[in-house]
């Protein structure tokens, strides 16, 4: 079987989580992450395929340069960023096979502008809404504007450019931080004011080749910083996957209604998307309604997606590069029961937090059957792993059922120490 270098772009959990997925296939001989963390590094992994190399995510000409010298058969993008600022097309200008979507797909994303106006045109169902570039004439839309609204930011905002208001009075505030205090920066010169809808929410995260649609597990996430959705939203704060009241009839009507019209357009656009498609969708009494796109893998969803997969990541990413996912799809295997992950936090986090914070006990945790630590906030120093951001790591176990899930990815916290570690203690919990 012939041997294949992988290529991950990223440093957080959901590249540990990428490249630990492609390092099983037997076809790939070393997977390289840009920049990792200590997690991937190749004195923390067992099997000898990982490997760091210290180049940023967003060094799009030395990225290249390093795919060409070491004969990189696949390159795979973690964050966003790096997709919006078009890696995907110089990539492949240089002929080179990387997953991931153009900048001009990456536009789902990368412009909640761009996204609501083509959800509208391709009658994808979502919450009404209106844009504005002008703060006087958003402010005076929202004098006139009864109900609740969700103020976005237009631009990229590390998953932070959406405050949902309760009131009138908390929409101006979120409006006045947009768009005149420019918190989120550019990003934040234009927004969406967008009527805000109830329910409990979904991710669907699926692989695309620029037209067939291949659905992953459902998924959900826990925003809120504390336990029963309280306090500000981060990152994400855990995750499980599947989720028991997303069956399988409800994943066919969003793959149908959602995900697949927006491939179909982008492809009408002569923009072809390729690479994962992800729908944050609210379950409405009305029925499934797009919160938002994202064109990347989730994260933590990925950490509780990926060890669901029993097929070969990296032939699935192939197959989306060469416009052949419909061969591929019918044999595409999941395992059975569900998987739950848990992250942990550092003291401070969202707001500001220390670094350098020693960690132990991760050995203890990867020593139990079906969990597995993805680092994501991590780095090394005088042999040992330390802190390096504000979600530290994501622990994720799979069981035969959801809560046989959870009761394993605790058990796995417990083993876990560092000063000031914090983490939900209800993740996956009414469900």
């Amino acid at each position: 079987m012939e041997q294949h270098k992988a290529l991950v772009v990223g440093s957080g959990g959901r590249e540990h989580a990428l490249a630990w997925a492609l390092a099983k296939s037997p076809q790939v001989s070393q997977v390289i992450v840009a920049p990792g963390n200590a997690g991937t590094r190749q004195e923390a992994d067992p099997g000898g395929k990982l490997s760091n190399i210290n180049i940023n995510a967003g060094d799009i000409p030395a990225l290249i340069q390093f795919a060409q010298s070491r004969q990189v058969a696949l390159t795979v993008v973690g964050p966003e960023a790096p997709l919006a600022d078009g890696i995907v097309d110089a990539f492949e200008t240089a002929g080179l096979r990387i997953f991931g979507p153009s900048r001009a797909a990456a536009r789902l994303e990368s412009s909640k502008v761009f996204a609501k106006s083509f959800m509208r045109r391709h009658r994808i169902p979502t919450a009404d809404y209106a844009a504005f570039n002008n703060y006087e004439e958003a402010a005076a839309w929202l004098r006139a504007h009864t109900g609740r609204i969700v103020v976005k930011v237009d631009g990229l905002a590390a998953g932070k450019g959406v405050i949902i208001c309760a009131t009138p009075e908390e929409a101006h505030a979120a409006l006045r931080r947009c768009m005149l205090e420019r918190e989120f920066g550019d990003a934040g010169a234009t927004v969406v004011l967008e009527d805000h809808l109830s329910g409990p929410e979904v991710s669907l995260l699926a692989f695309s080749d620029g037209k067939t649609v291949l659905t992953m597990p459902p998924a959900r996430d826990h925003k809120r910083i504390f336990d029963d959705d309280r306090g500000p939203n981060t990152g994400g704060m855990g995750a499980c996957a599947p989720v028991p009241s997303v069956g399988i009839d409800l994943v066919e009507k969003i793959r149908s209604e959602v995900l697949q019209p927006a491939v179909d357009g982008m492809a009408e656009l002569g923009t072809p998307y390729k690479g994962v498609l992800y729908a944050g969708i609210m379950l409405t009494t009305e029925g499934p309604r797009t919160l938002e796109f994202n064109c990347r893998f989730g994260d933590p969803e990925t950490e509780v997606i990926l060890p669901l997969l029993k097929s070969d990541l990296f032939d699935i990413l192939m197959a989306c590069t060469e416009g052949r996912l419909a061969e591929v799809a019918p044999h595409v295997a999941w395992h059975t029961g569900a998987c739950a992950t848990v992250v942990l936090a550092s003291p401070g986090y969202p707001g500001n937090y220390p670094k350098g914070l020693a960690i132990a006990g991760i050995e203890s945790a990867n020593a139990m059957q079906d969990v597995t630590v993805f680092h994501a906030g991590t780095a090394s120093a005088d042999g040992q792993v330390v802190t390096a951001g504000g979600r530290v790591l994501a622990v994720s176990a799979r069981g035969d059922d959801l809560s046989a899930a959870i009761s394993r990815a605790y058990w796995g916290v417990s083993r876990i120490a560092f000063p000031g570690m914090h983490y939900r203690r209800d993740i996956g919990h009414s469900h």
